[in-house]
């Protein structure tokens, strides 16, 4: 997103007329020139081009200098993550409702990857640009939730090639589909309601920018965002009916949220001293075995 400097047109006589010239045929002349010199400054600059002594253009840098996949939040990573996200929530969605294939569920899956993912992005860009990445967008969140998010691709997959049965569509799909939905709801709700708050890494000190947020989904939940994801992540396990991935990303999530709960309410403690205690008695976590 590059600005241009202004262009400003302007000529001068490129001959010096004599002056016993007609009146009337100098003033032809000068123009003549003049609209000349217009045309050709108007083209170089139109074209975004500079002539060159051998008579041929200069292709800017910028246009040469497409980096894709770099790791740079540049407007090209920006605009190519984007469309992928966009394309994967739109085709997915065509796949599962209207073409109405055999397995929905794998398709609602991926729908809820792409606004997953765009929506974390979303709400950085929006009230924390200053830590805004494209990291932000957690596609490569960790190795853990790569490694998980292809565990229960792989056994969908493979299930539905031995055990075709087990993946039609049933009310425990719905009861899956529901929390997916749910659980997007609230992390999203989280997000918007901390605002420049929130972040996807452990604050380790306090800035003058935090506050402790207790309004809106924060009043009811204490961590919202960690709730959402947990729902979320065996929702879509449950949707897809896998049971062996539901069973280990239940064992998983609870232990890394049961820690990383822990560490966080201490920081918080120290943040808002008696504040947050109070915070903490009024309110829960909504994850089950973890206060």
């Amino acid at each position: 997103m590059s600005t241009a400097p202004d262009s400003s047109f302007a000529t001068e006589p490129l001959l010096k007329l004599d002056q016993e010239v007609d009146q009337d045929t100098s003033t032809s002349t000068t123009r003549s020139f003049e609209r000349s010199s217009l045309s050709s400054a108007a083209h170089a600059h139109l074209q975004g081009i500079s002539s060159t002594s051998h008579g041929g253009p200069k292709v800017p840098e910028s246009i040469t200098d497409i980096r894709l996949f770099d790791g740079q939040n540049s407007p090209q990573n920006i605009a190519v993550y984007g469309f992928g996200l966009g394309a994967l929530f739109g085709g997915s969605i065509v796949l599962a409702t209207i073409v109405k294939t055999s397995i929905p569920q794998f398709w609602l899956f991926l729908a809820a990857l792409g606004v997953f993912h765009a929506l974390e992005y979303i709400a950085i860009a929006l009230f924390n640009p200053m830590k805004l990445k494209l990291d932000s967008f957690l596609l490569n969140h960790s190795p853990e939730y790569t490694i998980a998010t292809a565990s229960g691709i792989t056994e969908f997959l493979i299930e539905l090639y031995f055990f075709p049965q087990l993946k039609s569509w049933s009310w425990i799909n719905k009861i899956g589909l529901v929390m997916v939905i749910v659980g997007q709801i609230a992390r999203t709700l989280a997000m918007f309601s901390a605002k420049s708050n929130f972040s996807h890494h452990v604050e380790y000190y306090k800035e003058e920018h935090h506050v402790l947020v207790t309004g809106g989904i924060y009043s009811v939940l204490r961590h919202p965002s960690y709730f959402g994801f947990y729902y979320w992540a065996l929702g879509s396990q449950l949707m897809m009916m896998n049971p062996v991935c539901l069973i280990g990303f239940a064992g998983a999530l609870h232990h890394f949220f049961s820690d990383r709960i822990v560490y966080e309410e201490k920081l918080l403690v120290r943040f808002f001293g008696q504040d947050y205690r109070d915070y903490q008695a009024r309110t829960r976590t909504g994850l089950p075995l973890i206060k």
